[in-house]
């Protein structure tokens, strides 16, 4: 289990990226959490098995189609044992 921290830049608020990042985090089984940050940026938290949360850090590189995303930054962190996905903020 890894958990790693995304905070993606752009035009990616107001485009449903955070419904659409939940969807997807929820159907790989990836917990965490995503949310609009006041800077303009969307901050997501994901957790779970390496593949899950590798191809939901893929994702965020590109987002929903109404995104553009110029820069994805990730952290990696240690596993908290979060158990749902939220969108929050």
């Amino acid at each position: 289990m890894i958990r790693k921290r995304v905070v993606v830049e752009g035009r990616v608020q107001g485009v449903g990226f955070r419904a659409s990042c939940a969807r997807r985090a929820r159907e790989a089984g990836v917990h965490g959490s995503v949310r609009n940050r006041h800077d303009g940026c969307v901050e997501a938290v994901f957790e779970g098995a390496d593949e899950a949360v590798d191809a939901m850090v893929a994702w965020c590189r590109c987002g929903p189609s109404t995104a553009r995303v110029q820069r994805v930054r990730v952290v990696d962190e240690q596993p908290l044992g979060e158990t749902t996905f939220r969108v929050t903020g």
